[in-house]
């Protein structure tokens, strides 16, 4: 894929109302702008030459003053259970961001991880991201390309979005609204099956509160008092515990969406039999469900990274206490574990980046 030339614009990833307006210097009748619309949503159409219903003059009108993708594919990793892990470079400055094709035996539908944001600001210890170290935010269309270039690669239909990769996307919040609505009204994917994972920036939930979508909002909580999660989640100390579950109670009253509380266990720090105490009587409050979510090492990145997967056995005994406050509990099924599946490990090792100890 050629990169994108100053004088191109990038059409995949755009709402239908914005590719009309950037092919508007093409003057083609509306009818022709929903069929090109109809080749990148509905086709999975890889170049202009496909786009058979318009004349060969059209094409290449089209290949001469445009390019699909936003996108170029820089690596791809393919796991033994069929999560495909993407290094994408962005056209306009050449920076990195990762996407993960998820499969599942049971399941039919495929799910894209995708990234929000270049590199993240909230700095959380056990994530690979954290060492790439906060660039930029995302546009909405380099947020929805990214499902666009997976479902070109792969010629198979996405079916449900999580906001979990590279980024904070509630310190992004107009773009990721913006590309949940591209989501629904471009690429087909319905909003119930959008979730967004946030680290608890209050005033971003508040936004999304009062946007009132019917998506799945999860909190990556990771820790029950503010003194041990702001140890391990530097980027949250301006948002206690008690205000962010005020805030989460509220999202739940304006849009009766139950959320997800997700919790990365970390052997001898957070997964104690007190902290699941904790835990327990935090959730028991709210209409929630607890995943769980063993913890996938990066240690290769830092010889200062000492955190550990707890064993089986910690993992059961969290859970089962959790479970007393009468919610739904889940330990994350793990995918691409014999890959760079987690947050930022690719653009790492793409980076030969390694910080000293």
């Amino acid at each position: 894929m050629n990169s994108l030339k100053p004088s191109k614009l990038a059409l995949s990833g755009l709402s239908l109302p914005d590719l009309i307006k950037v092919l508007e210097p093409t003057q083609l009748p509306l009818y022709k702008l929903k069929q090109i619309h109809a080749w990148i949503y509905a086709k999975f159409g890889t170049s202009f030459s496909q786009m058979s219903d318009l004349s060969l003059a059209e094409r290449q009108l089209l290949d001469n003053n445009y390019v699909l993708s936003v996108l170029n594919t820089k690596d791809c990793q393919i796991s033994k259970d069929g999560t495909k892990k993407y290094l994408f470079s962005l056209n306009n400055d050449d920076k990195y961001i990762e996407s993960v094709l998820m499969t599942f035996q049971k399941r039919e539908d495929l799910s894209v991880c995708v990234s929000s944001q270049v590199g993240c600001a909230v700095g959380c210890k056990f994530c690979a991201t954290s060492f790439v170290n906060f660039k930029r935010n995302l546009t909405s269309q380099e947020i929805v390309d990214q499902v666009m270039s997976i479902q070109r690669d792969n010629q198979v239909r996405i079916g449900n979005i999580v906001y979990m990769g590279q980024g904070e996307p509630l310190l992004n919040t107009e773009e990721v609204i913006k590309s949940i609505y591209v989501f629904a009204n471009s690429v087909g994917i319905g909003k119930r099956h959008i979730t967004v994972s946030t680290s608890g920036i209050i005033p971003g939930i508040n936004r999304l509160a009062k946007e009132n979508l019917p998506i799945t909002l999860a909190l990556s909580l990771h820790a029950c008092d503010d003194d041990l999660r702001n140890s391990i989640m530097p980027g949250v100390k301006t948002y206690s515990i008690k205000n962010t579950f005020q805030a989460l109670t509220e999202y739940l009253q304006t849009t009766n969406r139950r959320v997800t509380i997700e919790y990365v266990l970390l052997a001898g720090v957070n997964d104690s039999s007190e902290q699941a105490h904790k835990l327990a009587k935090l959730v028991s409050k709210i209409n929630c469900h607890i995943n769980l979510i063993p913890y996938n090492p990066i240690n290769e990145l830092s010889e200062s990274i000492s955190y550990k997967r707890p064993s089986i056995e910690v993992q059961e005994a969290f859970k089962a206490i959790v479970e007393t406050s009468g919610r739904k509990v889940t330990s994350r099924l793990e995918r691409g574990k014999d890959i760079s599946a987690a947050c930022g490990q690719l653009h790492n090792k793409h980076l030969n980046q390694r910080v000293p100890s």
